[in-house]
C-alpha cells in the first residue's frame, strides 16, 4: 500500500516537473536526494520562480526539519549491538514519513537485531518505486492534466494522515492529532505562509499543554 500511494504521488510530481522545463535527471536525482514530497514541490517552486540555488537549498533543507524530532524518535528503537555506528546514520539519511510511520507500527513485532535490516528494505523499496514513479510521470506528462498532476501528489498527504490516525496508540498521539486540526486551518487564517510551522507549534503545544493540566 504504501508503494501504491506514493507511484501515484510520485507519477505526479514527474508530470508537474515536465511542465516546469526541469530536466528528467534532475526531477528523478531529486527524489533520490531530497527524498520527501513536500521538499521536491518547494523545489519546483522556487525553479519556476527563478530563485537562487542558496535560497532553494535553504528553502528545501527548512521544509526537512520535521524529520529531526522523527529520527531522534526512532535511532534508539534501532540500535543493536551488532550493527556498526556508520549505518545508522545512513538510515537516517533514507527517513520519510511512510517509512518512519510503518517503522514506529511494525518495530514491536520484530526482534531489536532485524529492525535495521527491516527498515533498510522497506525504505529502499520505496526508494526505488518513487524514482520510477518520478520518470514515468515526466516521460507521459503530455497525457496527465493540469487537476489529475495535483490529484495525484495530494494523494499522499491524504495517506499520511490515514496511517497516523491509523497508528494512534497513546492518548497524546490523538490529542495532537485533533490539536493540530484545529489549529492548521486558523493558522492559515492569520498567516497562509507561515500557518503549516505555525498549525503544528500551536497544536502540539496545546496538546502538551493539556495532557499536563490534566
Amino acid at each position: 500500500m504504501p508503494s501504491a500511494v506514493l507511484l501515484a504521488g510520485f507519477v505526479g510530481f514527474g508530470a508537474l516537473a515536465s511542465a516546469q522545463a526541469i530536466a528528467l535527471p534532475v526531477a528523478v536525482a531529486s527524489t533520490v536526494v531530497i527524498w520527501a514530497l513536500p521538499g521536491q514541490l518547494i523545489f519546483v517552486e522556487m525553479h519556476t520562480l527563478g530563485a537562487p540555488l542558496l535560497a532553494t537549498l535553504i528553502a528545501v533543507a527548512l521544509s526537512s526539519a520535521r524529520f529531526l524530532p522523527m529520527t531522534i524518535m526512532l535511532m534508539p528503537e534501532l540500535r543493536d549491538p551488532a550493527h556498526r555506528p556508520w549505518k545508522y546514520y545512513l538510515a537516517a539519511q533514507l527517513l520519510s514519513l511512510s517509512g518512519w510511520t510503518m517503522a514506529v507500527t511494525r518495530f514491536p513485532d520484530l526482534p531489536r537485531a532485524q529492525r535495521l535490516s527491516w527498515f533498510y528494505g522497506f525504505t529502499l523499496v520505496l526508494m526505488t518505486v518513487s524514482a520510477l514513479s518520478t520518470a514515468a510521470g515526466y516521460l507521459g506528462a503530455d497525457r496527465l492534466p493540469p487537476l489529475v498532476r495535483l490529484g495525484l501528489v495530494f494523494m499522499v498527504p491524504m495517506y499520511y494522515l490515514l496511517i497516523l490516525a491509523g497508528g494512534v496508540r497513546e492518548r497524546i498521539a490523538a490529542l495532537g492529532l485533533a490539536c493540530g486540526a484545529v489549529a492548521g486551518p486558523l493558522a492559515y487564517l492569520v498567516s497562509p505562509q507561515w500557518s503549516v510551522p505555525l498549525g503544528g507549534l500551536a497544536g502540539g503545544s496545546l496538546a502538551y499543554a493539556l495532557l499536563r493540566w490534566r
